[in-house]
Parts: structure tokens; sequence; C-alpha cells
């Protein structure tokens, strides 16, 4: 989303070390610092709306607003109510990365017909963590963390040296990139751009809660509670999981260092066997009712979306031309526009010049994102060029997985997040989750949603269900066949790409409608999965072999090469490797 506008993804590189007699104030600063930024929104809280003469009048932290429907806007844009009946949308204002969320707030009667509900929007807030510590040779390192972004100063470590009162941090090059001041022994103080004030950060009397995986400790495993949330739990060894091993596991995600140079930053970790919920556990401050950045793994939601449409009997298919949908037809342009069908715009291959992986597409999702001539990205896709026919190449496209929504729109006459809400999230009763909207308003499905790690679990069991949720049919059947179901390999020969072009940014496998096919490695072979995926290491995994449904959410954004290891050494040699039978 338009986060990695504010959070531009940063390589994991070895930094070269300070002198072996840097100087030895340092030792005395020696620990973890950390300041945390609390940026609102301002307004959160009850929400109560009273029938008035001529409309109604809405209530919240103190300010009040009057309409004659259902629909309220705040002053000095402090957020608006978009009313649907027995529930409706808090719309907040852009925060930190300059997008707007809309979050689902029910509302129950009270007294001479008022309504009431809670509005909890997505808090911004912006933490930095910082761990001054030595190097094995007697050199002194500073390991920046922000579990928001993952903004890290440029590297997992740098070189410290001290100087005149002022920590000098370098890179490899030797190129200094933070000054850090310090103030007394217990303050410190720098600049952090892209915020544009200066940071101060103290040193705690205990490790702040999101810094470490959790408080060192024995880890004892347990099943996950039974909530009022659709999921049955049961214990991992009643389903065939050496309860051991998995113990092992999450005690070596515990014990993991988040200053190390390549730090498994793993925010939350999930496994369902056979429709039970036998593992639950969270990290770095996160807990179960905290709806987590989902990045590109929403794209998966446009697959989802269109089969709920169509069992909705909506005029909607994978054969479905975008540019008649959209009612715009540009043949004497390049006819080639009027081949491209959803199919193509949810496996990557609908020819317009959109690849995230070329920086000089003009269709990328930065250049999208970061151009302000066209607030609408529906129709900033459909105006893109063509660089190949329609099927011919693959290209990762986020703008021309959003525009599937334009289609949506059309068919059901609905917004994305109100279809989602109506169709998925509340048939599968969904906890709190944040929507992420466009410039005009409407949901975008390019990725960004926050979620609970235990509902993004239910849409993986609900495709392993072939469309059903604990008894009621949300897709039908042949549509989870057919989405899940590799539509287009991805290889060099599909991207175009060279074979060291490709080794660096595509990993090998097929797609479905958007859904990946990597498949996960097992001991020596690779078995079946499917899955979506995003930035920083949020994985919803689904193995038919097994009967599994594996979630991750993580924070090594801009870090593929952590992360993308996770499939193969966490789900196949961890999860899969402590069933004791199939």
């Amino acid at each position: 989303m338009i986060i990695r506008c504010f959070c531009i993804a940063l390589l994991a590189l070895a930094y070269g070390v300070t002198p072996a007699n840097a100087q030895s104030d340092l030792a005395s600063l020696e620990g973890v610092w950390t300041t945390r930024l609390d940026m609102g929104p301002e307004l959160h809280g009850e929400l109560s709306i009273h029938r008035e003469a001529g409309g109604w009048r809405a209530v919240i932290g103190g300010n009040e607003v009057r309409s004659e429907d259902l629909q309220f806007a705040f002053a000095n844009d402090g957020g608006r109510f978009e009313g649907r009946g027995d529930w409706g949308w808090w719309i907040q204002p852009p925060g930190l990365s300059g997008v707007s969320y809309a979050t689902p707030v029910g509302l129950h009667a009270g007294p001479s017909g008022s309504l009431y509900g809670v509005v909890q929007p997505l808090p911004q807030t912006f933490t930095l963590h910082l761990a001054l510590l030595r190097g094995e040779e007697g050199n002194w390192l500073a390991a920046f963390r922000n579990p928001e972004f993952n903004m890290n100063g440029g590297a997992s470590r740098l070189s410290v040296l001290d100087q005149d009162g002022r920590i000098l941090v370098r890179n490899r090059a030797g190129d200094v990139v933070r000054e850090i001041e310090v103030l007394d022994g217990e303050r410190l103080r720098v600049n952090w751009p892209p915020l544009p004030q200066t940071l101060e950060l103290t040193r705690p009397s205990e490790s702040p809660i999101d810094y470490l995986p959790r408080p060192r400790s024995a880890y004892v495993y347990a099943p996950p509670p039974v909530l009022d949330d659709g999921w049955r739990t049961r214990r991992a060894r009643s389903l065939g999981f050496d309860e051991a091993a998995l113990a092992a596991f999450v005690q070596s995600v515990v014990d993991g260092d988040p200053a190390a140079q390549r730090p498994n930053l793993i925010h939350s970790i999930l496994v369902v066997r056979r429709g039970r919920l036998v593992l639950e556990e969270y990290f770095h401050g996160y807990d179960r009712d905290t709806p987590h950045d989902l990045r590109s793994a929403g794209k998966t939601f446009t697959s989802l979306l269109v089969g709920a449409a169509m069992q909705a009997g909506a005029n909607i298919s994978p054969e479905t031309r975008i540019y008649e949908a959209a009612g715009v037809h540009p043949w004497d342009d390049d006819p080639r526009r009027g081949r491209i069908t959803l199919a193509h715009l949810m496996t990557h291959t609908s020819g317009l010049d959109c690849d995230d992986n070329n920086e000089n597409s003009p269709g990328n999702e930065g250049a999208m994102q970061s151009q302000s001539d066209q607030p609408d990205w529906w129709r900033f896709a459909l105006d893109l060029p063509m660089a190949h026919g329609p099927g011919e190449r693959y290209a990762y496209c986020t703008a021309g997985m959003n525009l599937v929504g334009a289609a949506l729109f059309a068919a059901t006459g609905e917004h994305v997040f109100d279809l989602f809400h109506r169709r998925v999230a509340q048939p599968l009763e969904f906890g709190r989750y944040h929507w992420n909207l466009t410039p005009t308003g409407e949901g975008y499905l390019g990725g960004g949603v926050h979620m609970r790690p235990r509902d993004l679990a239910k849409i993986g069991q609900l495709y392993l269900n072939d469309g059903v949720w604990n008894g009621r049919r949300i897709l039908d059947r042949a549509w989870v066949e057919r989405s899940i179901a590799a539509q287009v390999e991805i290889n060099e020969a599909t991207t175009g790409m060279d074979a060291e072009r490709f080794a660096a940014i595509a990993t090998r496998g097929a797609d479905g409608f958007a859904w990946h096919r990597y498949g996960v490695r097992v001991g020596d072979r690779r078995v079946e999965s499917y899955e979506a995926s995003g930035n920083g290491g949020q994985l919803l995994i689904v193995v038919p072999a097994y009967d599994l449904v594996v979630v991750i959410t993580g924070g090594n954004y801009g870090q593929g090469a952590i992360w993308t290891r996770w499939r193969d050494e966490i789900v196949g040699g961890q999860i899969i490797a402590a069933l004791r039978r199939s």
C-alpha cells in the first residue's frame, strides 16, 4: 500500500566494524533504548446516534455533528461514519502512511430509537528501538528495530563510533547514516526522516514488550482457547503432532535475538489441522485481538470476492472482460485491451505495462501510489499502455489486481469492503479488521488490509472445506477448485527474464486466481500447497495432503531473503515435521 512510499524496503547487509579502540563511554550506554509515538486517530470510543426532528445527531469523544441520514462527517477531518442500518463503517483520516481505513462498527438500539456502537480505528503508532551492543570482535554495533514498518536505518546492524558526545552510526562504506546525540545517561536523541520531529529515546527499566519476542522464559504448550468466533480447538497431540517438537520450535522463536544480523521477526504462528485450531502463539507485543497488516496476502481477497459474488448470483466470472465491465471501450487505441479478462488480472497476465518488479514500468505500484494526476486507481490501470498481449507474459501487477474491484462494483453495486463484510466477514464471524482505501474512498484490493490472524486462518479453512465454513456455504466448490488450480507457470519463459534476474526477484512455481502455488519442501520432496503471501512474512499456507492450514505474520518488511524461507523452514521443516503420522 502507500505505506511503501513511507517505508522504503531495505536490504539486510553485513556491515563493517568500528576500530577495536572505540570509545569506552559507549559501555555505559549498552542495552536497549526505545521511544513510541502515539499519533492518533483522535476520535475513538463510544459512538451514539440520536434521532431528532429532521434527521440525526451523532456524538463521539465530545464531538457532535448532525445529518439528515446516517452519514456523518466530523469537523477538522476527524473521521466519518457511514451507516448501513444495524452496522456501519468508521472512515478514519489518513495517518502516518497517508492511507484511510474503513473499520466496521456494529450498532445496537437504545432508548428512543438511539443507536450505539464502539469505534476502534486502526492505531497510528511509530515505535523505534535501538540496541547498542558489542560485536564479536569487541567493536560496537547499533541495531534499529521498528515493528510497524521495519525501518532499520539501512541494515540490520550498523557500526558505531563515539565522538565528542555523539554516536556516529555508519554503514559498511563508512558513511554516517545517523547521528545520535547523548543528552545524558538516560536519554538519546536522533533525527529519523521522514518523521518531522526529533525522536528522544530512553532506556526502560525492563525490555519493551514489543522488542523481544517474549520475556525470556520456558515455553509450555497449551491448546488455543475456544472463543465466540467459530473456531473449534484441540490439543495438538490429538491430531497427530508431537507437542514436544512444536514446543521446541516455539521456544526457538521466543529465544530469538531481534538484534541479530538476520532476525526472524515473527509476530504470530497459528496451526489448524483437520479443521481444529491446535497452535496459536504471538510475539513482539502482538496478541489475538490485534489486526495485523497483511500486505499483499490481501490480494487473495480478490479471488475470494469474485467467488462470493458469483455464489450470490452476480453477473461476473473470470471470463468477464474488464473494459466492458468498467464501461470503457478504447478499442481504437489498442484492440488487445478488449481481450483482457478478470482471469488475466488475477494471474498477472493482463499484458498492461504494469510490473511491480520493474522500477521503470509506468504501472508499478509505487508509480500508481506516488502520482497525483489520477486519484481513481481503477482508471489509472485502465489507461496504462499495453506491453504484451493478454496471456502472453507474467508480470506481478498490483494495479491490475486492484482493478478487479471495478468489475465487482459494476456487477454487485457494492463497494469492495461492503461486499466483503456481508459475504465473508459476517458469515465467517470475523473480529475487528480495517480495510485500506484508495484516494477515491474505494476498498483497495492490492493488499494492506489489517486483520486478526485467527480470521485469516478461516479463509484457508474455508477453501480447504471446498467453500464451506461451519456448515454454511460461502463459495461454490467448483470455484474453489478452479481458483486454486495452477493457471499460469512462473518461470524465466513466462516472465521474459534471464535466469539471473529471475533468481534475484521471483519465485518459481505457479499462480491460480490470486493464489500462489509454490509448494512446501518436506524433507527431500516438495508437497503441493496454495498460499496468500505478503511482504514482511504474511503467510496463509494451505497443505491439503496434511489437512493443514498455517498462518504466520511477521515484521521482516523489505527482507524477502528472510521471510520467504519460512514456507520451507517453518511450515515444512518444523510444523509438518512435528507430525507423528499423516
